[in-house]
């Protein structure tokens, strides 16, 4: 089924008309083979960077099957739209704050059809089937076999093994006559690994699957000494000589308001907040509404959550995917909005699968509706290289958005650097792009009144109790706020005088992440005596993206209007946040966990975890790569101009 912003392109034929001329896609063979005489160009990011990591197999067969999009550049070239949209959003700049509409930005920017038309006739003309356009001509999807594309796109296809998958990629990079290269941006899927996006909260066990807190816990931070296990008489050794206290319960709105709002009487009224995910939770609206009345955060009005779905039978359930994953992902996403703004609307855009191309649709949707302000997206993908053919196609969202005054944000990832999960240390995508905020991840210690006892970046390193119950056992570094130095992208200006290097950094800014210090969260689960609502502690930076655009739809409602890329005003804006520091009440926590994730019948699982261990990352005085700039404090809501 074709995607709803997708239209067939109607079957062209070679004909004979006039005198005798052959055309394809209106134009001359003869021009288009004067084209495919031109000296090429690469397109860039064209080349898997994954290459050298893999086991080729050998070349590809001619016959077989392939299927690629062909991402069009804007009208005018990628480098004005880039200039368009920071003008738009950098405070002081002539055109600040004149956002266009989607028609606007459709009649400046958008491929034109003659473009189209061009691009086509070139492609028809190398063998391949022209099998659609997107209704904004962003791209242009075709079909054929693996010897037509070698002869488009001047590179050869090969197989590999490759992340446990066989698939077929180029060998090296994709070419183009230089008149048809400066029409395309990108092109995708010639590289038929997928590219699956992973929600980025840091949970024990999957919510679909079931899963509760153990107790005993802290109501505020450190209100509960671990001295004992759960039964109150069995001794929990001390670590390094103190008791450590138990982790929270987990923090609810009127916690996270008092520690990041103060006195504020915003409540992000007028300001529709958008969030971006897979899948869409069949249970979001009274799950919701059920956490949102027990915690005091106020009820749902009508229409105030809305859901912007496709119909039931496109949704993609691949395995790899996790649906009910990205449910609890759902779930996390509107109620730490709403925690934060309990009056902003919360519009909902669901993917049909967790794969690259089903999230750029969604994605297009929200700048194509122009129903938002700002977009919190709590996705990604491990590392650049993976999805660095799709950058292009991913920008043109970003950059649709800024201009129509829509802000992007991005969690920073739950993995440190990465090198645990990847063996290299790296930055995660899209949250690496310089044209989204990315959101990295705190510690916080939150009393039970709302006071702020300290904060820190987030990084965790467990020790688990022995057999005996005598000592803590060290298991190594578990979880941490992504960031650092990205490989695909330069330092932008709005990181001048902040951020050293020549590369951009990440994050950009932080909020609470830390799931021993995280937020509660309502949700319905399949427990093993039924399905039913129940809470649980969650955390990571998933939960970190949509507490910052609470936060900021707070600034939109105080300053009437959104900004477009927040990244030059919160650089401009550096005293709207805190620095986070080193220092936190306590070296770590220590938490119970059921051993079955449900009830107590298999046991508790008891471990410290300790704070401001987040793998190579240090936090560090000014700008560093746990936090970025520092945590919002109430002078965010007057910063946007």
């Amino acid at each position: 089924m074709p995607e709803p912003s997708f239209r067939r392109a109607r079957a062209r034929r070679i004909l004979t008309i006039g005198l005798g001329l052959a055309t394809v896609a209106g134009l001359s063979l003869t021009a288009v083979s004067a084209q495919a005489a031109e000296p090429t160009t690469p397109v860039p990011h064209s080349k898997p960077g994954w290459l050298s990591k893999a086991t080729r197999l050998g070349d590809a067969a001619g016959s077989t099957k392939a299927t690629a999009k062909v991402y069009l550049a804007p009208k005018g070239g990628l480098d004005a739209l880039k200039a368009a949209a920071l003008a738009v959003s950098t405070p002081g700049s002539p055109s600040y704050g004149e956002v266009l509409t989607p028609a606007q930005y459709r009649a400046r920017f958008a491929p034109t059809a003659a473009t189209v038309r061009s691009v086509e006739a070139y492609l028809e003309h190398a063998g391949l089937t022209v099998t659609g356009v997107e209704a904004s001509n962003r791209y242009i999807a075709v079909s054929g076999d693996v010897a037509a594309v070698q002869k488009a796109f001047a590179a050869p296809i090969g197989r590999f093994r490759h992340d446990g998958r066989t698939v077929q990629a180029p060998t090296a990079a994709l070419k183009l006559p230089r008149s048809i290269a400066d029409l395309v941006s990108s092109v995708t899927g010639l590289d038929t690994t997928p590219h699956l996006a992973k929600p980025a909260a840091a949970t024990p066990t999957p919510p679909d699957a079931g899963f509760r807190n153990a107790r005993p816990m802290s109501t505020g931070y450190g209100s509960l000494a671990a001295k004992y296990q759960a039964d109150f008489k069995t001794p929990l050794p001390k670590f390094q000589g103190k008791t450590l206290p138990y982790a929270v319960s987990g923090y609810t709105g009127p916690l996270l308001r008092a520690a990041y709002e103060g006195s504020t009487r915003l409540t992000g009224a007028g300001v529709t907040v958008g969030i971006v995910d897979a899948y869409a939770s069949p249970y979001i609206a009274s799950d919701a509404t059920h956490y949102a009345t027990s915690h005091g955060d106020g009820g749902y009005r009508r229409g105030q959550l809305t859901q912007v779905t496709p119909p039931a039978s496109a949704y993609q359930y691949l395995s790899e995917c996790d649906a009910g994953g990205w449910y609890g992902e759902e779930t996390l996403d509107v109620e730490a909005v709403h925690a934060m703004a309990p009056s902003a609307d919360i519009r909902y855009y669901g993917a049909t699968s967790c794969d690259d191309p089903d999230l750029l649709a969604a994605l297009a949707k929200v700048v194509d509706q122009d129903k938002v302000s700002i977009v919190s997206n709590s996705w990604g993908s491990l590392g650049e290289t993976g999805s660095a053919d799709s950058v292009a196609a991913y920008e043109q969202v970003f950059l649709q958005g800024a201009l129509e005054g829509i802000s992007f944000l991005y969690s920073s990832g739950d993995s440190g650097d990465d090198l645990a999960a990847s063996g290299l240390k790296q930055v995660d995508y899209p949250e690496s792009d310089p044209y989204v905020t990315s959101v990295g991840g705190t510690s916080d210690a939150i009393a039970a009144d709302g006071s702020l006892l300290g904060r820190t970046g987030w990084g965790t390193v467990k020790y688990s109790l022995s057999k005996n119950g005598k000592a803590w056992t060290a298991d190594g570094f578990t979880s941490g706020a992504g960031g650092g130095s990205s490989s695909l992208f330069n330092k932008p200006a709005y990181q001048d005088g902040t951020v050293g290097g020549s590369a951009r950094q990440t994050p950009d800014v932080s909020a609470l992440a830390d799931p021993t210090t995280g937020f509660l969260v309502g949700q319905t689960q399949t427990f093993s005596d039924g399905v039913y609502y129940d809470e649980y502690r969650i955390g990571g930076t998933s939960l970190a993206s949509p507490l910052f655009a609470g936060l900021t739809a707070l600034a939109f409602q105080k300053a009437g209007h959104g900004v477009g890329l927040l990244n030059p005003t919160i650089y401009r804006a550096k005293r709207a946040f805190t620095d986070v520091t080193a220092t936190f009440p306590d070296a770590g926590n220590v938490r119970a966990d059921y051993a079955n994730s449900e009830n107590a019948s298999d046991g508790i699982l008891y471990s410290v975890r300790l704070f401001g261990q987040d793998s190579s990352l240090p936090v560090t005085p000014g700008y560093d790569n746990v936090t970025g700039i520092g945590t919002p404090n109430p002078k965010w809501f007057n910063a946007v101009k």
